[in-house]
């Protein structure tokens, strides 16, 4: 809980939360699906949030597990999954760390803007965790703020990003919360997550990264 970030915790940002972040879940499913997911396919969401990607895919697949370590989190959530009627889902309260699968093992796991609450080693732990949850065909479908920049750059390109946050924190994300992200999380450099990427044994199948050189997308296969 204490790597669970502030604002997770707190009722006014949950609540707006969708209208301030669109996870692109339609987006995100069409990838999965060209990666082989189908419908008696198996997913684990690690960080749904307000469960915009879990409700996506779970009319694609056969069951979706979608976990989160927020309690204020969890109970937009849980609203979220009733009115939209996706009984395929089912809700745990666990994180990174502490998520226990159950059942067949995972065909996809699936992670957005969630592995950054964690210190670099909780990181290599949680990435070991996962590769034993997956299936040896499977795969991690990884997306989160990772810096793709040297040391070096790194003042003027934290400043650039910073700079895009407006003033409203209730309508868009502003630049206290960008700023909370750089100074409070742990988000690293691509040069350092990759690694532990590897020894904890997955292969990296695709990596994309954000022009800025702020945000990272992997395609992860269990090596």
């Amino acid at each position: 809980m204490a790597w669970a970030g502030r604002e997770n915790l707190d009722a006014g940002h949950v609540s707006r939360y969708d209208k301030k972040e669109d996870a692109a879940g339609l987006a995100e499913v069409a990838v999965l699906e060209s990666l082989g997911l189908a419908s008696g396919s198996t997913v684990v969401d690690l960080g749904a949030g307000t469960g915009q990607f879990a409700i996506a895919v779970s009319r694609s697949c056969h069951r979706v597990v979608a976990v989160d370590v927020s309690p204020v989190m969890l109970r937009t959530l849980e609203a979220n999954v009733a009115a939209a009627g996706a009984d395929n889902i089912e809700i745990v309260h666990a994180g990174f760390l502490t998520y226990n699968h159950v059942g067949a093992p995972a065909d996809f796991v699936y992670s957005r803007y969630a592995l950054h609450h964690l210190p670099d080693f909780w990181k290599a732990v949680a990435l070991t965790r996962i590769r034993e949850m997956l299936r040896p065909s499977g795969v991690l479908r990884l997306s989160d703020a990772v810096y793709s920049f040297e040391p070096a750059e790194a003042q003027a390109r934290i400043e650039t990003w910073c700079a895009t946050g407006g003033s409203d924190s209730t309508a868009e994300w502003s630049r206290d919360e960008l700023e909370e992200h750089v100074r409070d999380e742990g988000s690293t450099f691509t040069w350092l997550l990759e690694p532990l990427i590897r020894r904890s044994g997955f292969e990296i199948d695709q990596a994309e990264y954000s022009d800025d050189g702020i945000f990272a997308k992997y395609v992860l296969r269990p090596a």
